[in-house]
This record gives C-alpha cells, structure tokens and sequence, in this order.
C-alpha cells in the first residue's frame, strides 16, 4: 500500500506499487466517456480515484502527460480491435476491409476516446515516445493489410498512397459519423458495420 491512496476527504484506497497509475488512466477514461474532454483534468481524475489532489503528480508531470497515456491506451486497443476483425479472414482484400470495420466501430464505440487520440497533433506524438510507439503499432496493421491486398493483386501503387487511401476512407467516415451525425440507416444500411463494408467495396 501507498500514501498514494490517502484521499483528501479522509478515506482510503490501497494500491499496491505501479497500480495507481493504472487507476488514474481508468478514472480518465470514464470521466471522458460521461463528459467528454471538457470534464477531464488531474483534480478530476483524482477526485475520481479517490486519491489526494497531489497524487497524480507521481505518474503524470501535468494533464497533457494523462491525456497521453490515456491517449497511448487507446491506440492499443485500436490496433487489437483491428486485428480482431482481420483474424476471421483469409483472403487478403477481406483482411484489409476487417481493418477498416474493426477502425470504424472502435471510434464510434469510443468517440470521447477516438477524439482525445487525435486532437493532441504532431506534437503530442514527438514528445512522448509511448505514445508514438502505441500509434505506430495501430498503423502498422493497416501497413500489412494493405501491403498484403497489394501484393495478391500485383498492384504497383506506391504504398504509402494506397495506405494513405485507406486510412482517409475510414478515418473520414468515423468523422462523418461522430462529428457530422452520419445515420447509416439514411444511406440505406442497417447500422454501422454494414454502411462501413458497402463504402469500402464502393471504393475499391
């Protein structure tokens, strides 16, 4: 147990040694999903935890450094979501349009999430190496579906269009859905999933 766990209004919750750190980063998720980032700051997340006002400045020098870690997670989670889908199919262009669904629904499933995750730019990432390599490591599954679906079909793309290409298409639509409030239903399909495998196929 640590001093860590001395709330400011008296009661106590033990962590054992590198478990608070875990703790802020959940209390930041669900101040985010019922807030959004507006409701996210360091007396926030303490007051969550229910830890002093003091304690998150062991694992964190400031709320940017949370909204990274935070941030790192949800990368995580993305690329594990992407390769989800991307198990549960062979052929090379139906892995590529797994990726796409499994990005798709993860940010619609997760919009205060996804938003945090690309709202810190370019130099959020160059500052804090955890958080590029949780980026890379998402990115890198579209690499790979993409050089795959290329390679079965001999194209001679550059690659870094072709990926470009897909990433736009499912990044845009999780925009256009989160921020624009795209109803799948209006264009005809029956939810989510389904809108994102007929705009995949249509672009082909």
């Amino acid at each position: 147990m640590t001093s860590e766990g001395q709330s400011g209004g008296g009661a106590s919750r033990g962590y054992h040694h590198g478990d608070l750190r875990a703790a802020l980063v959940t209390a930041a998720r669900a101040i985010l999903e019922e807030g959004g980032l507006d409701g996210l700051s360091l007396r926030a997340v303490a007051r969550r935890a229910g830890v002093s006002q003091a304690a998150p400045y062991h694992h964190f020098a400031d709320k940017t450094a949370l909204m990274a870690a935070v941030a790192a997670q949800g990368f995580e989670e993305l690329a594990a979501a992407m390769r989800g889908r991307m198990a549960a199919e062979s052929d090379p262009q139906e892995r590529l349009d797994a990726t796409g669904v499994g990005y798709v629904l993860f940010a619609v499933g997760n919009p205060a999430l996804f938003q945090l995750m690309f709202q810190g730019g370019k130099d959020l990432f160059q500052t804090d190496p955890a958080l590029a390599a949780a980026g890379e490591k998402a990115y890198a599954v579209l690499e790979e579906a993409v050089a795959a679906r290329d390679a079965a079909a001999g194209s001679d793309d550059p690659p870094g269009i072709a990926q470009t290409a897909a990433w736009s298409m499912v990044h845009g639509l999780s925009k256009l859905i989160l921020e624009v409030g795209l109803d799948p239903r209006a264009q005809g399909a029956s939810g989510v999933e389904d809108l994102t495998r007929r705009v995949l196929a249509r672009m082909r």
